[in-house]
């Protein structure tokens, strides 16, 4: 099943059933990931690393630090979807699949500088095209 972004007018939609998720801490400017899965039409959260740690970012008591890096599997349910705010106070997201992280911005050309960005599973919706290919960024993100 597809994974659907959409902020507003803004769609894209995409031919993967898993992903990461990644994001720089506004404050602590340390890197985080979430590695996701679409399962039964819902997003699953499967894993997910910290980059360090302090200003409201502790890992859970269950996180294995490896290399440098806090390991843990986050306690929560599937969900329908998930909910982020793109802004230009903070860093913005990447999208990273088949080994390469994007900003999620360059699937949603056109989007405003303050939205609320929509993951779901795409619900009966086949995988398009979002125009022009990216550059590839291959190695951009951490490699596991």
């Amino acid at each position: 099943m597809p994974l659907c972004l959409s902020a507003g007018a803004a769609v894209a939609t995409l031919a993967v059933n898993a992903f990461t998720l990644a994001w720089m801490h506004s404050i602590e400017k340390t890197r985080w990931e979430e590695d996701w899965r679409i399962e039964d039409r819902q997003l699953r959260v499967v894993a997910a690393r910290i980059a360090g740690s302090g200003a409201g970012m502790e890992p859970p008591a269950d996180a294995i630090l490896h290399d440098g890096t806090w390991h843990y599997r986050p306690a929560l349910p599937p969900l329908p979807q998930v909910l982020l705010s793109h802004s230009p106070y903070a860093g913005s997201y990447e999208l990273c699949v088949a080994g390469g992280c994007r900003p999620i911005a360059d699937y949603l050309p056109g989007l405003p500088a303050q939205a609320t960005l929509r993951l779901a599973a795409c619900a009966g919706e086949k995988a398009v095209a979002t125009g022009t290919p990216l550059p590839s960024t291959v190695g951009a993100g951490r490699r596991r």
